[in-house]
């Protein structure tokens, strides 16, 4: 019997959605999703970067009403402490959840620039210089965290980090970002993950389009 609903909308494009959705995957707290069609208007407003995010994700649980992709992960931690969200050290942990920090809050520049799309493929699309900054830091990122913790995740094996930065590599892959040497190894192992494939095939199977968000610009 699930343990949990997890509230989530479109697997096409609401990157929210897919880092709560891996978040409770890689806890492995048993849960139901329950959709949010990108036709409500609050939704689509959310989508379309609008407004902050109000709706999804939202994980509900043993009577506690969790939203905020940040807190979800830190509330499974605390319920799923043997899943490894965290890294064990102290440091470790302290610099995992900087670095997911610093996607929660930040890269406005890369988020309006290359809007999540797991449908589309813009081969040779043209990145505009400040979405270029916020991509060269998350390669500096990753190159940091891959050398230092010797991969193939971010901290060694899979934590909530991969779960925060997975939608970016989707974003590469659709905007048609390079990616070499240990980048590119990362975004293959985030691809290859059964969850990951899931969600994929999911999303491409997804009926509804929202017309703002298919334009190449």
């Amino acid at each position: 019997m699930p343990e949990a609903v997890l509230t989530i909308s479109s697997k096409n494009y609401s990157s929210w959605s897919m880092r709560g959705w891996l978040l409770v995957k890689f806890s492995g707290l048993p849960f139901v999703e329950e959709f949010v069609t990108p036709d409500n208007p609050e939704m689509k407003a959310e989508l379309l970067l609008l407004s902050p995010s109000i709706l999804v994700p939202c994980l509900i649980h043993g009577g506690v009403r969790v939203w905020d992709t940040l807190a979800i992960a830190e509330y499974l931690n605390e319920v799923r402490p043997d899943a490894g969200l965290l890294p064990t050290g102290l440091a470790e942990r302290a610099h995992c959840r900087a670095i997911c920090g610093e996607m929660h809050s930040g890269f406005a520049a890369l988020r309006g620039a290359l809007p999540m799309n797991l449908k589309a493929h813009f081969p040779r699309f043209k990145v505009w210089s400040r979405a270029e900054a916020d991509i060269e830091r998350i390669f500096a990122i990753w190159r940091d965290c891959l050398q230092r913790y010797g991969g193939p995740y971010l901290f060694g094996g899979r934590t909530m980090a991969d779960a925060m930065y997975a939608p970016v590599v989707t974003r590469f892959l659709t905007y048609d970002v390079g990616l070499d040497g240990d980048c590119s190894a990362y975004g293959r192992h985030i691809m290859a993950m059964p969850e990951m494939q899931l969600w994929v095939d999911e999303a491409k199977r997804e009926p509804e389009g929202i017309e703002e968000l298919e334009v190449e610009f």
